[in-house]
C-alpha cells in the first residue's frame, strides 16, 4: 500500500510523519489490524484454538505448521461447530477444483509432516453466512532440490444467526501438529479507533536510480512479513523474484501458475516468487506474505498482477505463487526485488515491508 502524502508525495518529510506505530506507519491514522487472539502450542495437539475473538466485520488468520506427525487435511472451522455446516471449493498444486459439500469444516490441503504456512481472510457479519479465502505453502522436502505444494480454496460457514467468536485449525485425523505450531486471528472493523496494529511498517523505499534491484535496506527481524511491491520497467522486459539477506545462491524452490495455467516449478533457483512466465515491459505489482522462523525454511505466498498492454480492451495478467527460501540459520532481514531481464526496473519502484512477531 502507497502513502500518498501532500503534494502526492509517496514519502513524507520527518514534520509529516511519526513513529512506525501500524500499518501506515503514522501514529495518528487508527483502526487497522489489530490481534484479536493468539494460540501457541506447547505440546503436540490436533486441534489449534483461538478463543474469546472480538466481533470484527473481518478477519485474518496467520497459520504455522513447525510440522505434524502424520499427513493429514487441515481445515478450519469457526465457534467449535463440529456439525455439516460448511461447505468448500480448493485446488492443490493448480489442479481441478474439487468441492466438499456438507462438511464439519472448511478443507484447505492434504499435506505431508513439513512444516507449512496458511493465510486466510473471512468476512464476518453475524445475519450473513461467513466466507473465506485460504492460501497455503508446504514445505516438502527440505532443500531448494525440491518445489513446495500449494493450495488455494474457498469456504462459507452456513451460520446466519452468529458472528465467529473462535477460530479452529484442525487436522482430519489422528494427526497431531507439532509443538510450537501456531495460529494468529487478526480484526478489522470500519468503526475502530484503536491504534494498537499489528503489522508494523519495516521499510518503505522507493527506487531513485534505475537498476536490477529493489532493496528494502536492513528490516527488523520479524516472525510474520508482509510485502508489497510496485515495479516499473526501462529500457526493455523486466521478469523479477525476490531474494533475502543479499543470497544470490541457488538457494530457492518455487511452484507458479500465470494465468490459471497448469503449475510451473522451478527448484535450486536464485529467488523465491520468480515471475519469469510474466517477462515483459508492463508494469506489476505484488503482494506476498512470508513466515520468517530462523530455524526453518522461509516459506512465501505470493500473488501478482501484470498490467498488460494499456486500455480496458486489454485484461491484466495474474501470477500465483508459493517459493520457499532453504535457509536454517537466519531470520529474513532484507528484501530486495531482482529483475533477472534485459532491461531495468525504473525510478519509481516502490518496496515495502510490514512486520509482527
Amino acid at each position: 500500500m502507497v502513502d500518498w502524502l501532500a503534494g502526492n508525495r509517496v514519502r513524507g518529510t520527518s514534520a509529516e510523519r511519526t513513529t512506525s506505530a501500524g500499518f501506515n506507519d503514522v501514529a495518528a491514522i487508527s483502526g487497522g489490524w489489530v490481534e484479536l487472539g493468539r494460540t501457541t502450542l506447547g505440546s503436540a495437539n490436533a486441534t489449534i484454538d483461538v478463543t474469546s475473538l472480538a466481533d470484527k466485520r473481518y478477519l485474518m488468520m496467520l497459520c504455522t505448521s513447525t510440522g505434524q506427525s502424520a499427513g493429514a487435511n487441515t481445515g478450519s472451522q469457526f465457534n467449535a461447530d463440529t456439525g455439516s455446516s460448511y461447505s468448500t471449493r480448493r485446488s492443490n498444486n493448480g489442479g481441478a477444483d474439487y468441492t466438499d459439500i456438507n462438511f464439519s469444516d472448511m478443507e484447505a490441503a492434504s499435506t505431508g509432516t513439513t512444516p507449512y504456512f496458511q493465510v486466510a481472510y473471512a468476512s464476518n457479519l453475524a445475519s450473513k453466512e461467513k466466507l473465506l479465502q485460504s492460501w497455503l505453502i508446504a514445505q516438502t522436502t527440505a532443500g531448494a532440490g525440491t518445489a513446495p505444494f500449494r493450495n488455494e480454496s474457498v469456504g462459507k460457514w452456513a451460520n446466519t444467526s452468529n458472528a465467529v467468536s473462535s477460530y479452529q485449525w484442525i487436522t482430519s485425523t489422528s494427526a497431531t501438529f507439532d509443538s510450537g505450531s501456531e495460529v494468529v486471528v487478526l480484526g478489522w472493523d470500519p468503526a475502530d479507533t484503536h491504534t494498537t496494529n499489528f503489522w508494523e511498517e519495516l521499510a518503505s523505499v522507493e527506487l531513485g536510480v534505475a537498476g536490477n534491484d529493489l532493496s528494502s535496506g536492513t528490516i527488523s527481524a520479524k516472525k510474520y512479513l508482509w510485502v508489497q511491491a510496485y515495479a516499473k520497467a526501462t529500457g526493455g522486459n523486466i521478469n523479477n523474484g525476490f531474494r533475502f539477506n543479499s543470497d544470490t545462491g541457488s538457494n530457492y524452490a518455487n511452484r507458479r501458475s500465470v494465468d490459471g495455467a497448469t503449475d510451473a516449478t522451478q527448484i535450486n533457483t536464485s529467488s523465491a516468487c520468480d515471475d519469469a512466465n510474466l517477462d515483459s515491459a508492463y508494469e506489476r505489482f505484488y503482494n506476498m506474505f512470508i513466515v520468517n522462523n530462523s530455524s526453518n525454511e522461509k516459506l512465501s505466498i505470493c500473488h501478482v498482477v501484470q498490467q498488460n498492454a494499456s486500455g480496458a480492451a486489454n485484461a491484466p495478467r495474474r501470477g500465483e505463487y508459493v517459493g520457499k527460501w532453504a535457509n536454517t540459520s537466519n531470520q529474513i532481514t532484507d528484501i530486495t526485488l531482482h529483475n533477472f531481464s534485459g532491461g531495468n526496473l525504473d525510478t519509481g519502484s516502490i518496496i515495502k515491508v510490514w512486520g509482527s512477531d
